[in-house]
């Protein structure tokens, strides 16, 4: 085995890997370097020491990763969500966007993505959109248009209309509601 670097699921902010972090070592893992789905360990491990390292991050809602595709659509989720939790529009379209910061022709991608996930990584996108405007219109904080702005809908408009095709309730209607519970972004 003697393995020291591992790739994990579902890892999807910086929280959750402090808190993988603090719970690999009061494991007594001596963690080098951890970061959004990535691990490298001071030291390899055994088999013993896999077994334990598998369930400690099991335990914690993660999984590790053991082949390249499953390495190459966590990267894809990877970088759609960052980019919609940025808050900044994108200055090229999905699909570029991903093939530059992945290095790996579109297309490619987006076959390996659909097989893995049984969606399109363009329905994960809307998936990943939607779910941060609930949690914008949770907040309440930001209008409906400033949250369509933010979220790099062409208008509030088309905002309003895939918001309601996606969860059965116009944004209005949602922020009157609110008790609609939001589903953690590991899950979509």
């Amino acid at each position: 085995m003697d393995q020291k670097h591992f790739h994990i699921k579902n890892m999807v902010c910086s929280h959750c890997a402090e808190v993988l972090e603090e719970k690999l070592i009061d494991a007594g893992f001596e963690v080098q370097k951890i970061e959004l789905g990535e691990l490298l360990l001071a030291e390899p491990v055994d088999e013993v020491d896999y077994s334990r390292l598998v369930s400690v991050i099991r335990d914690n809602g993660f999984d590790l990763i053991d082949d390249e595709n499953s390495r190459i659509v966590e990267k894809i989720k990877h970088y759609i969500i960052q980019q919609v939790r940025s808050g900044q529009p994108l200055e090229m379209n999905l699909s570029e966007y991903l093939a530059e910061n992945i290095q790996k022709d579109y297309q490619q991608l987006s076959r390996l993505f659909s097989a893995v996930e049984g969606k399109s990584i363009e329905r994960y996108f809307i998936l990943q959109k939607i779910e941060r405007a609930k949690e914008l219109i949770v907040y309440d904080e930001k209008t409906l248009s400033e949250i369509a702005l933010e979220l790099d809908y062409s208008s509030q408009q088309h905002f309003s209309r895939q918001f309601k095709k996606e969860t059965g309730l116009s944004p209005s209607h949602f922020k009157e509601v609110k008790e609609n519970k939001r589903t953690s972004i590991d899950q979509l």
